[in-house]
């Protein structure tokens, strides 16, 4: 790659982000002070899920971080640190405003509504947030925006230059996580007229994650080793913990308060990561494995995953059923994958994408109210119909942008720094540096 060129990209993006900065001090934006009506109980949890959530991009980073070599640990943990950095930048410019501006036809949020977090302030918005502080509500899913590219990095590990990254993730966070969130989470989104139900994210999140991941996997093409890495246990069991932990926020703090419906998600989210644990390592027994910590924590983080859009419709039996048998399915698809020629080299899309759309179907099966369990079957097609769209939307939209990507700067390192490793190639560090 020309230096000339990567310098070109280097400059184009600290132009951007100190634009972004310079206009976000001297705009005249107006960020109201009012009357909520959420309870000091409410503003407490929701501050405190905002941060639940924020820690589970760096527990992502050693989760992630514990299954590479040990030459490209730092490049790892180092993707997923930038997205809490350049998103949060994206999301106060113009990213909030796409995902929950005014409606644009249920397509996309009004880019201009809270640009620069325009009239996002203490005081509540009449419909979104629940009568909290709206900026709370703003802040609390910035932390969503951010873990769903991270999640992706995991498909091109060990291959990827971080530049290219990190132009990726700032197109697919505008172009296709904001879309998704406005289609799901507005109430003017088309999904959400369709009645689909995503409490926290199944959709917006892991499935556009998950399925992003497999066309990266595909358009990057295999690494040049693909045997098995050694991995850092200690670092995987860090990470899922810090997951699991995180996801309290994630899944709980998706009711907006701190009332009964944040209780029944903390239970369901909890059980269905227990359940899939058990089901994971019992799918490895049945098939000649041994018991693994890496499968127990695959495993969890499965279930993390399909009980994420359930958590708040369905009742406790259902996330136990949800977790383990979203894990017997995310198992088999990794052992397909694993016999294939795809080299999605974290698994991203057997875990992530087939743990999320397993989620969405059984989120329609067993849901309280409208669910097939009740008798109806409209939630039902209107989830199967809502994952055909979303599916061919964000690998469609993914591709193109990984070709675009391809076009700014080359996304994979040369065969000799894939051979170096990352740490040192990319970022001149390495793990005892």
């Amino acid at each position: 790659m020309s230096e000339k060129r990567k310098l070109l990209v280097v400059r184009s993006i600290v132009f951007l982000l100190f634009t972004i900065a310079a206009l976000a001090a001297i705009l005249p934006t107006p960020h109201p002070e009012g009357e909520y009506t959420a309870t000091t109980g409410d503003l407490a949890w929701m501050i405190t899920s905002a941060g639940l959530v924020l820690l589970m991009t760096p527990g992502l980073s050693f989760f992630y971080g514990g299954m590479v070599r040990p030459k490209n640990i730092i490049s790892t943990l180092l993707q997923s640190f930038m997205a809490l950095g350049v998103i949060t930048f994206l999301w106060y410019a113009v990213g909030f405003s796409l995902a929950f501006g005014d409606s644009i036809g249920g397509f996309i949020g009004n880019p201009f509504t809270y640009a620069f977090f325009r009239n996002v302030g203490t005081e509540q918005h009449p419909v979104l947030g629940s009568g909290l502080p709206f900026v709370l509500f703003a802040a609390f899913q910035m932390k969503f925006a951010i873990i769903t590219p991270a999640l992706i990095t995991g498909s091109f590990a060990e291959r990827i230059r971080f530049w290219a990254y990190l132009v990726f993730m700032m197109l697919f966070s505008l172009l296709v996580y904001c879309p998704l969130a406005h289609w799901t989470w507005h109430p003017d989104g088309f999904l959400a007229k369709w009645g689909v139900l995503d409490f926290a994210g199944g959709t917006v999140v892991h499935i556009s994650a998950g399925v992003a991941a497999l066309a990266g996997a595909i358009h990057m093409g295999p690494r040049r080793d693909t045997t098995p890495a050694p991995i850092n246990i200690p670092y995987v069991i860090l990470g899922t913990g810090l997951l699991w932990f995180g996801w309290f926020g994630f899944n709980s703090g998706s009711a907006l308060g701190a009332n009964a419906l944040a209780v029944d998600a903390f239970i369901n989210t909890h059980l269905a990561s227990a359940s899939a644990l058990i089901g994971w390592v019992l799918t490895d027994v049945y098939r000649g494995r041994k018991i693994s910590a890496l499968g127990a924590c695959i495993g969890a983080v499965v279930g993390l995953v399909a009980i994420t859009p359930a958590a708040g419709f369905v009742g406790y039996g259902a996330s136990l059923f949800i977790g383990f048998t979203s894990a017997i399915i995310s198992n088999y698809a990794v052992r397909r994958r694993e016999r294939s020629s795809l080299d999605d080299t974290l698994d991203v899309f057997p875990c992530h994408g087939v743990g999320g759309i397993s989620g969405m179907i059984f989120t329609a099966v067993f849901a309280r109210e409208g669910g097939l369990i009740t008798g109806s079957t409209m939630l039902f097609f209107a989830h199967l119909a809502s994952l055909v769209v979303v599916i061919a939307f964000v690998f469609g939209v993914s591709w193109l942008l990984y070709k675009l990507t391809e076009r700014i700067i080359p996304m994979r390192v040369t065969e000799a720094q894939e051979i170096d490793g990352l740490d040192i190639t990319q970022h001149r560090e390495s793990v005892l540096f």
